[in-house]
């Protein structure tokens, strides 16, 4: 169905104010929740529905435990990822407009940080490098295995441009644990090649996966390398629990990095010429059956501005009325 951008935005606050979320914590979950949502993420206002995003009864006061002139290590005192991972995302700009670069890892958050393309995107449109990486609890399997041992571990990349930033964002996992929420709530099947039942056997049914494990993007050994350098770098290294070790529940981690293109060249240069680079790649010969040649969150931009423009969206009818279920008085 289509529904006001305005409505959506207000039926998604309701539901934060609903689970708990002071009013400033609300909008900035609500601001990245619709930023997926406006782009065709899974990583938008499905993470309400269910058993949601209760506001966790132990958070307490986001601190940082551990800092340098470039780095930190922010215990986000098991308060929602998106307002941890936007903390640290600011204080990694802050460090890297002193001294180049910026590196914030967080622990102890306990809910998704969302798609974390939105905060590479704010890193690139301060003119910086932006990296992201984001562990949450087991439920990817690695490639030979059904057991599920990583999380489903997105990475990003935004890199500033003469224009919008360029931003990556993907998760290693062939279809993200929100995938299957949608799927099983619009009572659709999955493919058949992305998730193992709990006895390892392959399967198209949403819920059985959620018991079983996902598969990573490419099914082989080269996504699942990927996927356990995120573990590496969400877990191990930023005092977070990884591969079921520790609280998987309640300590989940994340790693952001800025870092200032001049320090190895001119700023304004790099950014001509990566847009160079991307007008290049979309003026490459394509094949008969291909009408554009899209680079990395082109057609999600496009999707978005079109809401903007139209000031609607559009959005699963089953969905957008578990929302309002969520949102709506008891």
């Amino acid at each position: 169905m289509q529904v006001k951008l305005s409505d959506l935005r207000q039926e998604t606050l309701k539901a934060l104010l609903k689970y708990g979320h002071a009013v400033p914590e609300a909008q900035t979950i609500a601001e990245v929740l619709l930023f997926a949502q406006m782009r065709g993420s899974n990583q938008g206002v499905v993470k309400l529905i269910g058993s949601g995003m209760p506001r966790d009864p132990q958070a307490g006061e986001v601190r940082i435990t551990r800092e340098t002139r470039v780095s930190a290590l922010v215990d986000g005192s098991r308060n929602a990822g998106i307002v941890v991972m936007n903390r640290a995302t600011e204080l990694c700009l802050t460090k890297a407009r002193s001294s180049g670069i910026g590196i914030v890892g967080t622990f102890n958050s306990c809910t998704s940080t969302g798609a974390i393309g939105y905060y590479t995107r704010k890193v690139a449109l301060e003119g910086y490098l932006g990296v992201a990486f984001s562990g949450s609890s087991p439920a990817v399997c690695p490639y030979g295995s059904y057991e599920p041992l990583f999380g489903t571990n997105p990475l990003s990349v935004g890199i500033p441009t003469a224009a919008e930033p360029l931003v990556l964002d993907m998760a290693t996992a062939a279809i993200t644990w929100f995938g299957l929420i949608e799927a099983r709530t619009a009572g659709r099947q999955i493919a058949p090649d992305v998730a193992y039942d709990a006895s390892g056997r392959p399967t198209t049914d949403p819920e059985a996966a959620m018991g079983g494990a996902i598969r990573t993007f490419d099914r082989g050994p080269k996504s699942s390398g990927l996927s356990l350098i995120v573990e590496l770098l969400t877990g191990p290294l930023v005092s977070a629990s990884f591969a079921g070790f520790g609280d998987a529940t309640g300590n989940w981690g994340n790693l952001v990095v800025a870092i200032d293109p001049g320090l190895l060249v001119d700023p304004v240069q790099f950014g001509v010429e990566t847009s160079q680079l991307i007008e290049r790649v979309k003026g490459a010969k394509f094949l008969p059956s291909v009408r554009d040649v899209l680079v990395p969150g082109e057609r999600e931009s496009r999707i978005a501005n079109e809401c903007e423009r139209s000031g609607t969206i559009e959005i699963e009818d089953h969905l957008y009325t578990e929302l309002k279920r969520a949102a709506a008085p008891d």
